[in-house]
């Protein structure tokens, strides 16, 4: 095994874990208070979904479907999200609301703010432009590969 691409599964996992642990902690907006970081990015798997099952949500966020189940209460019950109308009625299909997508832009400003912050005093730009170039990338083969 080429030991860079061991390296950078490494380094990706460890900025994955602690990047998430220390964005939870130090984002400061009344909506991380309010809202699970789980179902942030439920709302926005949803919203990037379009439409989608409780099973795919689940797969997507790597969870049993009984975790799922209790977000999604919990995101009806916000009005966060709703069942959407479906010519199989066997189906339930979930859709975000309009209030749902002002909670996920509020919380993506608050976030795209705090990492502005972190990288414009450490990362130069550069480095950003090649971080771009190599996350284009990267999604792109992701998506290619059926993921």
């Amino acid at each position: 095994m080429d030991q860079r691409i061991k390296e950078a599964v490494d380094l990706f996992t460890e900025v994955m874990v602690y990047g998430t642990e220390k964005v939870i902690k130090s984002v400061d907006h009344p909506l991380w208070k309010e809202y699970s970081p789980e179902q942030l990015q439920m709302l926005k798997l949803i919203s990037k979904e379009g439409q989608v099952t409780s099973s795919r949500l689940a797969v997507l966020q790597a969870v049993h479907k009984s975790a799922i189940s209790s977000r999604i209460k919990k995101l009806l019950q916000k009005e966060l999200i709703r069942i959407a109308e479906t010519e199989d009625k066997r189906i339930k299909m979930l859709e975000i609301t309009e209030a749902g997508s002002e909670v996920l832009e509020q919380s993506d400003r608050a976030l795209t703010e705090y990492i502005e912050k972190l990288m414009s005093e450490q990362i130069e730009d550069k480095e950003i432009d090649e971080f771009l170039v190599l996350f284009r990338k990267l999604k792109e083969i992701l998506k290619m590969d059926g993921v």
